[in-house]
């Protein structure tokens, strides 16, 4: 097994310290991966979504995305950079069940997981 993260945490601290706003930063920015499901209904992607980790905002960027949506994980921590975004690693185990947001057999839930990956 790989000793790479399985998740990247994009913090909502920059790196002078200051916290980064507006207050739904996280949120905005998960939207932007956010998918259709069957039942007409918005959800996060599987592999992106906002959490609050010792009362600040960030979000998390499921290390997969990189080989699946090279270009969206990419935009990701493109944004974190132009916006001096602390970075961090997140997790090294599966998470035990899929985030609230995510309904396990929504379409949402599994389009981007069932992708080819493309070199």
């Amino acid at each position: 097994m790989s000793d790479a993260p399985r998740e990247i945490i994009i913090t909502g601290i920059t790196e002078s310290g200051t916290t980064f706003g507006p207050s739904d930063w996280a949120e905005r920015l998960c939207g932007v991966m956010s998918l259709f499901g069957e039942n007409q209904r918005i959800s996060y992607s599987p592999f992106v979504r906002p959490i609050v980790s010792g009362g600040v905002r960030c979000v998390v960027v499921d290390a997969r995305l990189a080989a699946l949506q090279a270009e969206a994980f990419e935009s990701l921590i493109g944004f974190a950079r132009d916006n001096e975004l602390k970075v961090r690693s997140g997790r090294e185990v599966p998470r035990a069940t899929p985030p609230r947001d995510v309904p396990s057999g929504s379409a949402g839930g599994g389009q981007l997981q069932s992708s080819p990956v493309t070199g």
